[in-house]
């Protein structure tokens, strides 16, 4: 720091007490006797002199902020306890700071209340003569500045709390000011010199020595003046310089900062690191891990803590403890080197002076350039042009070059080979050091520095421009303001005022300056040092077309190019192979460039014309591709058609797709495109066109026809194949049962393929009669008896009784169907099968009745129906069927018709049961109150239940199942209401024929009727009841073979004789005309008056009347299912 006198003027005789800055800084007012003065800080000329006051004159100042104006009447007053010496506001102008003579600060708010009071350890030997609070905006807190003639200055919170320990000064403070931004403070008194302290109070220097005390002092606003009044009426005006103190060495500067501190960054990374040295840094050298630092009074030398090339952390090394006069410093790893003048000394770190060299010019420019530890080299250049190099630990200097004019910058290249220099004319030379040939020389440079990466780069600076220079190639220029002081890859590292930056500058113009003379290796190095990446793709292009394969290859990898880098590979390989066409490589190379046309005529040129062909048709530049290949090769173009329709295809132009494909004859792709689009019309042209010997093709459209729903383009197609197979499968498949049936007429061998498929469809749609004939017609009875097995079985799961026995109906006569083949096994289902028809079906009434509200059927039906399950029922109970419903039903119906003790033997069949929780109730009810009852049954329930063979009145439950317990013959039921029917079957003697059977009892030979009845033993006969009156010829034969001898076990059945039947009447007789290999039952009728109807499928008997009923009501037979109007 150094202060330049600006102007000076003197108050005759008068002492100047106070001066004050206009808040813009244009005018100066100074407090002189009973003047106040105006002057102009420009220049110091008086702008006026004000006149009035009768008094010296202690104190001026400007209005910032308006506290008090003319218009307030009264103006607020506080008494003090003391002589007020000095005052200052916070800035914020909420608090007043109030200096005393006896040693006190008073800080009031602006009511006048004292808020804190600060007592001085003098006391009043100890006058508070000057305060000033800190203007800084940085600062957390407002500060204080106290100079008291205890001569100390001393700093204070607002809170009153003191900063830091008493500065002790070795004079009277008469004033303090603070710089507008707070850094630095210049104070005066009676040591007749104004000083500059930094904001903590330590001194930095003085500016300026005066021959009477300093009573005031100022600072301009915003700017390094300061003004100072004396007590002999001296007004001088100083501008203070502060000299940038710094170093740099790579990517490390560090820089002098708020005079007592070093800041040192790393320009690449932007790290900071702060050292505090709280004193004066005079000079800053560094070096690799090497940091030097000179104060007033020792050099401080500190070392990185590890050799990370990032670390930033320093600690001390070594103190020299002496005070050094020095114009530069200079550090190396053992040494520092001091220059004064002429004068070059290197000392250890131990303040041992090793070596000295005097030059014979002054010294204008140092730098180490490098070298071992303790043999570091340096370059020195002096006033009269002279340039050295000097070894640390050689005592010779060695000239390197003598020029004519001084030196202002050097610097050597990375290889030692190359020296710059900027002389004081501001002209750049180059020389080489070997042959001291000057290499260039450029105008206009005030700093020059070598790229430390690259040999052949150069920047220097001048006139606000940065030039880059490379090799001999013309300078690059661009706009930069600065001194260029370090040049590293791609960033430059230029200082600007005061502060340093890393500017990452492309290395483009340098790079595009090899390339145009096809230097690429020499531009990949530029590259190297940081361009851009479309600069890269530039490189490697060129470096490519001009077949340099290596650096194109490492090119496209720094932009990660994997297509160009395949081409690279795939012309490595073909080198390898012995191939050294290098036109064929360059044609490849502008194929992928997209330089078609050149690629085609290098292509040509090489004899490589398919491949000109592949390039053109996969661009799908067809057009191109018919100029290429010409007229000449039918071969060729089709080709070419081919893959315009294929490109047509993938761009969405199908229809143009297929006409070309089928001029191409690629029937095959334009029957997908056609079919893929449902272009129907457009397809069955392709068909009829197409020769019935093209199956595929054919075949393919018939699919898609079947695919678009048109069944008779498919038909249409297949035919003309002849393919009868699949014509088949498409009758089936779209349900045209006529045509496959007619188809099947004149072929038999798919009666399989038809009618297979066609029972699964009816059976799928509840078709089970149908699809039985269709698996018969198949010749599939397992598959037949499956069906039904399964839908039996589901009806069962689900409840749906009336159902289960229609489907164990036809499972029984799909049996019997099927026991021609296996006589035995399937004779015996269709009696299972039969057996288990008939309880679900009448199992189906008692469902209804306890799981629904309401029953259909009268009491009457009820009760039979549930005798006769009962009486069906073995040890084996089918699935679904419940004993416990059937006898609560029974219980419930014996009840109302007054069959007690059947009701009574119901309730306690059921105490052995399981009963479910509904029924629970009503059993134990009905339990109890059957108790109430006779135990008898109804005498006309017993009535119902004679044997029309025997007259034997049976029990209504016994455990002969449904037969006679006196003669064992079967009971005939009603199918719908299950009473006993008046039949007794009979059975043809041997010898008779069904046929002949038939035709003897529809001859019905009359009869006369006389006489009375008689009992009558015949020879051989069983007994018989006879009718008195009439002889053996005329006695009805059927009665007589009903008779039999009393208390037999065994059941014996009536048979009848040729006589016998030729005396029976035709509507007396029902025939159960059962298919083969079954026989034909034979039932006569006792009642002739009842009137029984049979189903002629199932063979059920019902009450006429019952079976016309059901008829109209289910428009079918209620057992079979059989349609009325179907024919016998």
């Amino acid at each position: 720091m150094r202060a330049v006198l600006a102007w000076k003027d003197t108050v005759r005789e008068q002492c100047v007490y106070d001066l004050a800055f206009k808040p813009d800084g244009s005018q100066l007012i100074v407090a002189a006797g009973l003047r106040v003065l105006v002057y102009d800080t420009a220049d110091g000329n008086i702008i006026q002199p004000l006149k009035g006051h009768k008094d010296i004159v202690y104190c001026v100042a400007y209005a910032k902020d308006g506290l008090w104006s003319p218009e307030q009447k009264s103006v607020n007053k506080h008494k003090v306890s003391s002589k007020i010496t000095c005052c200052g506001w916070t800035n914020d102008g909420q608090y007043l700071a109030l200096g005393m003579m006896n040693g006190v600060v008073s800080i009031r708010n602006k009511n006048g209340e004292e808020k804190v009071k600060i007592e001085r350890p003098g006391g009043s030997s100890s006058p508070i003569w000057s305060i000033a609070w800190n203007p800084s905006k940085d600062e957390h807190n407002d500060i204080l500045a106290v100079a008291d003639w205890g001569q100390k200055l001393s700093f204070y919170q607002l809170s009153g709390k003191q900063i830091g320990k008493d500065r002790t000064l070795t004079y009277d403070p008469c004033c303090v000011s603070y710089f507008s931004k707070g850094e630095y403070i210049v104070m005066g008194g009676s040591d007749k010199q104004a000083s500059l302290y930094t904001k903590d109070g330590v001194r930095l220097g003085t500016i300026g020595e005066q021959n009477a005390w300093v009573w005031t002092c100022r600072v301009k606003p915003d700017s390094n003046f300061v003004v100072l009044g004396c007590q002999d009426g001296t007004i001088a005006c100083y501008q203070l310089i502060f000299s940038t103190v710094h170093g740099l060495y790579k990517d490390r500067y560090a820089y002098r900062d708020s005079m007592t501190d070093v800041i040192v960054q790393h320009l690449i990374t932007e790290q900071k690191v702060r050292i505090k040295c709280r004193e004066l840094v005079k000079k800053i050298a560094i070096y690799r891990n090497r940091l030097a630092i000179q104060l007033p009074e020792k050099i401080l030398i500190y070392e990185l803590y590890s050799d990370d090339s990032s670390d930033m952390h320093y600690r001390i090394k070594e103190k020299i403890g002496r005070k050094f006069e020095c114009n530069l410093l200079v550090v190396c790893s053992q040494h520092i080197i001091l220059c004064q003048e002429k004068r070059l000394q290197c000392m250890s770190f131990t303040s041992v002076r090793e070596k000295e060299w005097v030059m014979e010019s002054l010294i204008r420019y140092i730098k180490v350039i490098g070298g071992p530890q303790g043999r570091e080299g340096l370059l020195v250049g002096l006033k009269n042009g002279a340039i050295l190099k000097i070894f640390v630990d050689n005592p010779f200097p060695i000239t390197l070059l003598k020029l004519s004019t001084s030196v202002r910058c050097l610097d050597m290249s990375a290889s030692r080979n190359k020296l710059a220099v900027v002389d004081e004319h501001n002209t750049l030379l180059v020389f080489d050091i070997n042959s001291k040939e000057l290499l260039f020389q450029e105008p206009n440079a005030n700093s020059v520095a070598w790229n430390t990466q690259c040999e052949d780069m150069l920047c220097f600076s001048g006139n606000g421009y940065l030039n880059i220079k490379a090799s001999n190639f013309p300078v690059h220029q661009q706009k930069m303001q600065g001194f260029m002081v370090g040049y590293n890859g791609s960033k430059i590292f230029c200082l600007h005022v005061y502060s340093m930056s890393a500017v990452e500058v492309p290395q483009s113009a340098p790079m595009y300056q090899y390339l145009e003379r096809k230097m690429f290796k020499e531009a990949y190095q530029i590259a190297c040092l940081g361009v851009t990446d479309s600069d890269w793709r530039d490189l490697a292009t060129e470096a490519l077309e001009g077949l340099d394969i290596d650096t194109a290859k490492k090119a496209f990898i720094r932009i990660r190019d994997l297509r160009y880098l395949e081409l690279i590979n795939s012309i490595e390989e073909r080198k390898k192979r012995g191939e050294n066409d290098n036109e064929l490589f360059l044609a490849d190379v502008y194929a992928y460039q997209g330089k078609f046309h050149e690629a085609a005529k290098l292509y040509k040129r090489t004899g490589h014309e398919s491949r000109a062909l592949s390039m053109y048709t996969d661009l799908r530049m067809f057009e191109y591709a018919k100029e290429f290949v010409g007229a000449t090769d039918p071969k060729s173009t089709r080709i070419l058609m081919t893959k315009q329709a294929d490109w047509a295809k993938s761009s969405k132009e199908p229809r143009a797709a297929a006409e070309m494909y089928l001029s191409a004859g690629e029937h095959l792709k334009a029957i997908d495109i056609i079919g893929e689009h449902g272009w129907a019309d457009m397809l069955i042209d392709i068909a009829r066109k197409l020769d019935k010997a093209e199956r595929e093709p054919l075949a393919k459209c018939a699919q898609y026809f079947e695919k678009l729903k048109h069944h008779g383009y498919a038909s249409e197609t297949y035919s003309k194949m002849g393919d009868l197979q699949a014509l088949v499968r498409l009758h089936v498949e779209t349900r045209h049962w006529e045509e496959a049936f007619s188809l099947v007429e004149k072929h038999p061998q798919f009666k399989n393929n038809v009618f297979v498929p066609y029972a699964q469809w009816l059976a799928e749609n509840d078709r089970f009669e149908e699809a039985q004939k269709a698996f018969h017609k198949a010749g599939r009875q397992n598959e037949a008896v499956k069906v039904l097995e399964q839908l039996t079985h589901n009806a069962v799961v689900e409840n749906r009784f009336n159902d289960a026995g229609y489907y164990y109906w036809m499972l029984s006569m799909q049996c019997l169907d099927i026991a021609r083949d296996q006589r035995e096994e399937m004779l015996k289902k269709f009696e299972r099968f039969q057996h288990l028809a008939e309880l679900y079906h009448v199992y189906r009434s008692i469902q209804r009745y306890t799981d629904e509200p309401f029953s259909s059927h009268m009491p009457e039906t009820l009760f039979n129906i549930c005798r006769f399950l009962l009486s069906n029922l073995t040890k084996n109970i089918p699935p679904g069927i419940s004993k416990v419903n059937t006898l609560y039903a029974l219980a419930k119906q014996s009840r109302k018709l007054g069959a007690y003790k059947l009701a009574r033997y119901s309730y306690e069949k059921l105490q052995d049961l399981h009963i479910p929780s509904r029924f629970q109730e009503s059993i134990e009810l009905g339990s109890l109150t059957i108790r109430s009852k006779p135990f008898h049954d109804s005498e006309d329930l017993i009535d119902g239940m004679m044997c029309y063979r025997c007259s034997t009145n049976n029990p209504l439950l016994h455990n002969q199942g449904s037969s006679c317990i006196n003669c064992r013959q079967p009971f005939i039921y009603s199918a719908s209401s299950y009473e006993v029917l008046p039949l007794v079957q009979f059975y043809l003697e041997e010898g008779i024929s069904d046929e002949e059977a038939v035709s003897l009892i529809d001859l019905e030979v009359p009869q006369t009727d006389e006489g009375d009845a008689r009992w009558q033993d015949m020879d051989n006969e069983p007994q018989a009841l006879r009718m008195d009156g009439l002889d053996d010829s005329e006695e009805d034969p059927f009665t007589a073979k009903m008779s039999f001898e009393q208390g037999g076990s065994n059941f014996v059945p009536v048979k009848v004789s040729r006589p016998s039947l030729r005396s029976m009447s035709r509507r007396d007789v029902l025939i159960k005309r059962w298919p083969r290999p079954l026989k034909w039952e034979y039932f006569r009728s006792l009642l002739p008056d009842v009137s029984i109807t049979m189903c002629p499928t199932c063979f059920k008997m019902f009450h006429s009347e019952d079976y016309e009923l059901l008829v109209l009501q289910h428009n079918c037979c209620p057992y079979c299912r059989r349609p009325i109007d179907e024919p016998n």
